[in-house]
């Protein structure tokens, strides 16, 4: 009777320790930021997460993480010298990882019905827009939250 037990427990532990590893946080998306785009390669391939597509003249990166029918695309654009970052998700957890970081930041004059916008003093504007999944879902939505760095945060190497 110990052995099931302890054998549930410890593959409890393993899902839990290690489902979180593919998700960013509000460091995260600190850490992307304000580093270069070689540098960013590096910690989303330490993240687990695969790149999708690189475009070199422009450098855009899109990196894809896909586990079963949850997906997670993340977008890393450089303008400048600031890097723009695009999360495209159906994950619940991934949303609110970074949604409960910045709930208090929300900006009431620019948030809309359909878009809820986030002035985060060290990092940019975040804007997070819900939708439903095609087909209709009731326990699935889509979740893309775009971060616009500050024009005084830039990325470095």
């Amino acid at each position: 009777m110990k052995k099931p037990a302890l054998l549930f427990i410890s593959l409890f532990c393993a899902v839990m320790c290690f489902g979180q590893k593919h998700l960013l946080s509000y460091d995260d998306l600190k850490y992307m930021v304000t580093n270069s785009l070689q540098k960013t390669d590096t910690f989303m391939m330490a993240k687990g997460y695969s790149i999708k597509r690189k475009n070199i003249k422009t450098n855009n990166r899109t990196y894809s993480s896909e586990s079963g029918n949850l997906h997670i695309d993340i977008e890393v654009r450089q303008d400048g010298k600031r890097l723009l970052v695009e999360i495209e998700t159906d994950v619940l957890s991934q949303y609110d990882l970074i949604h409960d970081s910045i709930a208090q930041y929300l900006n009431k004059e620019s948030t809309t019905a359909d878009v809820q916008t986030y002035v985060v003093k060290d990092l940019g504007t975040i804007y997070i827009t819900v939708t439903d999944t095609t087909p209709y879902n009731p326990l699935k939505r889509e979740y893309d939250i775009h971060l616009v760095p500050d024009k005084r945060i830039t990325a470095y190497d």
